[in-house]
């Protein structure tokens, strides 16, 4: 069995979070924990809960019962404090140029100025500094949000499918940034549909199915969990893994 992990080592801990509309389940008594410095992926199969579970943990979509339970001191109380929400296909400020969105979240958030000329180097952003928001492609668009979402000073950042819209070349470079990141020290939370990619970039993981987390842990965790369930030895492929849990 593995050793739950110290409230020092947490991020925020969800317990029997939930959420419903009307007669659909959206979730179903979710509980997980988000620990310190790792890359936590959220998989799940399309319908499974997972945009609304982030806009439940962000605060931007009540929750019908569970509590987040923020770790970290006078952040316990101010979930603006610990998390930063990046959604998946949005398109704030059309009509501002990439440069001015990304220098308004350095002043506006008190963002990590340090980091700009780094983050704008690993996301390909020089080009479209002078670009308007609304102009750019999908995959452009969102390099130059998930730049925004970097610069921010939040401990933790989730973000809602990372590599939708980015080729196989943008995508790698896009986990290697993330990966680059963690190691600074930050956490991050990430919904990934691919789930080669998501074997591939986390530390660990949250299965969701049907609106429940259905299995946690890192690969060689779920890998086990699988096993025992099937009866078999361990699955080698990850996305083997993913569908005996699931």
């Amino acid at each position: 069995m593995v050793a739950a992990p110290s409230t020092h080592d947490l991020v925020v801990s969800v317990r029997g979070l939930s959420k419903t509309y009307q007669r659909l389940i959206a979730l179903d008594a979710v509980g997980f924990s988000i620990r310190r410095g790792e890359m936590l992926g959220l998989i799940g199969p399309n319908g499974a809960g997972k945009t609304t579970l982030f806009e439940c943990l962000a605060g931007v979509l009540p929750a019908d019962g569970g509590t987040v339970v923020l770790h970290g001191g006078a952040a316990r109380s101010a979930r603006s404090e610990t998390l930063f929400y990046l959604p998946d296909a949005i398109t704030p400020w059309p009509d501002e140029r990439v440069e001015w969105v990304l220098q308004f979240t350095l002043g506006f958030f008190g963002g990590r100025r340090n980091l700009y000329a780094d983050v704008v180097e690993r996301l390909g952003l020089a080009p479209m500094l002078p670009a308007r928001i609304g102009t750019l492609s999908k995959g452009q668009r969102k390099r130059a949000l998930l730049g925004v979402g970097l610069l921010t000073p939040q401990p933790l950042l989730l973000v809602d499918e990372p590599f939708e819209g980015l080729d196989l070349r943008q995508s790698r470079e896009m986990a290697a940034t993330l990966r680059w990141h963690v190691a600074d020290g930050r956490t991050l939370f990430v919904s990934i549909h691919q789930i080669q990619d998501a074997g591939r970039l986390c530390d660990r993981f949250v299965l969701l199915t049907g609106g429940r987390v259905c299995a946690e842990g890192t690969a060689e965790e779920l890998a086990t969990q699988a096993a025992a369930r099937a009866g078999a030895r361990v699955p080698d492929d990850f996305a083997e893994v993913f569908l005996a849990l699931t």
